[in-house]
């Protein structure tokens, strides 16, 4: 069972966690999700909770609700999603990387020396 942050509501996290599975792949454009009662259920949580976190994604354009059916990833949301993360991951994650870095006295040369390392690793593990 999944263990929620105290410090952030519960359908917010339940929301996120959706969103992670959308940018994974593992919950693919036109998938189905699972239902809020089973949300409910799997979390041990009130199934108003689980409803608000997918709410908050309908509102988000993310998921879109088939009367009778469930509710389902929307064609264009992995684009959408990425498209939003990029925006933010820059200003949020990156440049306070980068600041930090040169706080612990990294030149720009170790930088990009470090993160043409990285990249290379990485692209190494993917072949």
């Amino acid at each position: 069972m999944r263990h929620f942050d105290d410090a952030t509501p519960i359908y917010l996290q339940i929301a996120e966690e959706i969103r992670a599975q959308i940018l994974s792949g593992e919950l693919a454009e036109g998938a189905r999700l699972i239902s809020t009662t089973e949300y409910a259920t799997r979390y041990r949580i009130n199934p108003a909770t689980a409803n608000k976190a997918v709410a908050l994604l309908v509102d988000e354009g993310l998921v879109v609700k088939r009367r009778g059916i469930g509710m389902f990833v929307v064609d264009g949301a992995l684009t959408d999603l990425r498209r939003s993360r990029r925006a933010a991951y820059t200003d949020d994650v990156l440049h306070p990387a980068l600041d930090t870095g040169l706080a612990l006295g990294l030149d720009d040369a170790e930088l990009r020396d470090a993160v043409v390392q990285y990249l290379e690793s990485h692209a190494r593990k993917e072949s």
